[in-house]
């Protein structure tokens, strides 16, 4: 599971974010100051740190200074001020991105996403959930002696329920994570490649299933765990 650390010295801030990224899969480390993020960082290595600007003792900016200066984990930048000088000095400090307070949780979780895609870590390179094994270098999905290349989308979304067995994913992230958050297409896209991945499942083993969550989403089930 993909770590994300966040760092902020506003509590209220600091829980809303960390609920948000859970809720969409990722393991959440918090830190209210740029001195504990550094450790952190140093111990944890998140994939990616969520650092507010406006921290006493170590600002924002001088904190994505210093990641920069030992690791290449990206760096979102969260502030109060919108100014066009604000965001320059966001960029030239080693930020990947930038939002403005007060932003919807929903598009802190969009951009998160995107800048992890970008530094093509969407989902581990290699993933296990029971006896099912993904390895996203290869394109393959095996169990045992027998291996699958399923289509890339269908790959795709296997890969992410796979990425945290048992919990629910709702369907507006699965599209999301899939097909991109300026997807126009309907649900019934999914409902069709879920089917599909299904009955390739359901050839090889009958300990992974997929579950409906009714009026949720769906979950990647290992059987016994």
């Amino acid at each position: 599971m993909l770590k994300v650390l966040v760092v902020d010295d506003d509590t209220h801030i600091l829980e809303l974010v960390s609920i948000q990224l859970t809720q969409a899969g990722y393991e959440v480390q918090k830190a209210s100051n740029g001195f504990e993020a550094l450790e952190m960082i140093e111990k944890e290595n998140p994939d990616l740190a969520v650092v507010d600007v406006m921290m006493p003792g170590m600002d924002g900016y001088t904190l994505t200074r210093k990641i920069r200066s030992f690791t290449d984990i990206p760096v979102l930048l969260l502030t109060a001020k919108g100014e066009l000088e604000d965001k320059e000095k966001g960029f030239l400090s080693g930020s990947d991105d930038y939002m403005v307070k007060p932003f919807e949780p929903k598009e802190l979780q969009f951009r998160v996403n995107a800048i992890l895609r970008r530094y093509d870590k969407a989902v581990d390179a290699f993933i296990q959930a029971g006896p099912l094994h993904i390895n996203r270098q290869s394109y393959e999905v095996s169990i045992g002696i027998k291996t699958l290349f399923p289509p890339l989308k269908e790959f795709e979304l296997l890969s992410v329920l796979a990425s945290r067995p048992n919990h629910v994913f709702t369907r507006e992230l699965l599209l999301e994570r899939v097909w991109g958050y300026d997807y126009e297409g309907d649900e019934q896209t999914l409902n069709v490649h879920i089917k599909r991945i299904r009955e390739k499942l359901r050839k090889l083993t009958n300990e992974v299933q997929i579950v409906t969550v009714r009026g949720v989403g769906y979950k990647l089930e290992v059987l016994g765990t």
